[in-house]
């Protein structure tokens, strides 16, 4: 009995969401698309009222973008980096709907998954420039990105098919072919030469890679646990990684920031799923993390060695995420290990849906849903990205270090 009044009141609750939100509506065209076909939804499915990137947004200290560190930033990635591209795809990984972004600069969704800024928005401040406008969701004039494109699709992977039970992403592979394409736009108005300076001095961020432990690895999709140990499956995505990063390099990119992945063994769907009694983090999600941030900086490390005039950052992520967790009382966290918004133990069982999903206060969570930090956590990150602000966690030295360094 008290299930099924449990499940009228989640019905009750979500049935609007699922009625009034374009974002869950899937054109019949998209059932009949093949895997590797990007379709671009209509009009109709995109935000009513905001587009898919806000309009570029200055920091505080706008003075600084008059004389940007770099000429551009330009992102690839996963949810952790998506500032809205998701929001025209026939997918059901989109934060395109209240209360995503409640507390974002405009107030407004715009399909970042978090309650206001991530990472790549606090780094484009500390670089000066304007937040970097999403691929899908700026007009298409090079003017426009010149300071930099985000390509980041949430749910996407390091593996092709990673995420594909949601629907549509923009795969890594897909994201470095929309990069060479933006290159190439440039080349036919600015000029090779002049588009080998800008792509050479500006910065390149890459964060991807949870999705193919959540929607792949922890999924045993097409029985990979048979096949690869994690040890194995780390040093499989670390080697794709490698021969990405080389791609890029080909194009003239010569700056790089990898963000190595999260802690996910502490966020509120895997305590709920694993059943932890106390918000205690699970360990044996945590350990393959670990490893994969270990074969990643590795992987870093050969890399200077085997491209010279490269600069190569390595971020590790889960050493600067669980600074915080167990830190939290010197951060101002209250909240470790219940999510902001979601429903069920945690707030992990239920995805984040609706406004009265959530708490009041995200700045006391280190959780905003399931899977993601919050704006709070993604500020602290990005200053340790930036200067080391907090502690260590980017080798072999911090994002200002290296805009700083002199060409070789």
């Amino acid at each position: 009995m008290l299930t099924s009044l449990v499940a009228v009141a989640i019905l009750c609750l979500i049935s609007p969401i699922f009625s009034n939100l374009k974002a869950f509506r899937f054109p019949q065209e998209l059932y009949n698309l093949s895997s590797n076909q990007i379709f671009i939804v209509d009009n109709l499915s995109r935000p009513p009222s905001t587009s898919a990137s806000p309009a570029p947004l200055l920091s505080p200290t706008s003075s600084a973008v008059s004389s940007p560190r770099v000429p551009a930033l330009f992102v690839i990635g996963d949810s952790t980096a998506d500032c809205g591209n998701n929001n025209f795809l026939g997918t059901f990984a989109r934060a395109d709907r209240p209360p995503y972004g409640r507390d974002f600069d405009t107030h407004l969704p715009t399909g970042r998954f978090c309650n206001g800024r991530i990472p790549v928005d606090y780094l484009a401040m500390h670089l000066g420039l304007p937040f970097v406008p999403s691929y899908f969701g700026q007009s298409g004039e090079v003017t426009d990105m010149l300071h930099g494109v985000n390509y980041a699709s949430a749910a996407a992977g390091i593996i092709f098919s990673s995420g594909s039970e949601l629907g549509q992403r923009i795969s890594l592979a897909q994201q470095i072919q929309q990069f060479s394409d933006t290159y190439q736009r440039f080349v036919v108005s600015l000029g090779e030469d002049a588009v080998i300076d800008l792509i050479s001095s500006s910065v390149l961020y890459i964060s991807i890679g949870i999705h193919d432990y959540i929607h792949y690895y922890l999924r045993n999709v097409s029985s990979v646990q048979n096949l690869y140990q994690p040890w194995g499956f780390n040093q499989f995505l670390a080697s794709t990684m490698r021969q990405e990063i080389k791609k890029l390099y080909n194009i003239n990119v010569r700056r790089f920031v990898l963000m190595g992945l999260p802690p996910i063994g502490c966020a509120p769907y895997y305590l709920w799923r694993y059943k932890s009694n106390n918000g205690e983090c699970i360990e044996e999600i945590n350990d393959m993390i670990m490893e994969f941030n270990f074969v990643m900086r590795y992987m870093t490390e050969s890399l200077l060695r085997e491209l010279p005039d490269a600069r190569i950052v390595f971020c590790d992520v889960f050493q600067g995420s669980m600074d915080i967790i167990q830190n939290h009382t010197r951060y101002g966290f209250i909240a470790t290990a219940d999510a902001c918004c979601g429903l069920g133990k945690y707030k992990g069982w239920i995805m984040c849906m609706s406004p009265q999903m959530a708490c009041r206060n995200a700045s006391n969570h280190i959780w905003w849903d399931q899977f993601h930090p919050t704006d709070a956590v993604n500020a602290i990150l990005a200053d340790n990205v930036w200067s080391s602000r907090h502690t260590e966690m980017c080798y072999p030295m911090n994002l200002e270090k290296m805009v700083a360094a002199k060409p070789e």
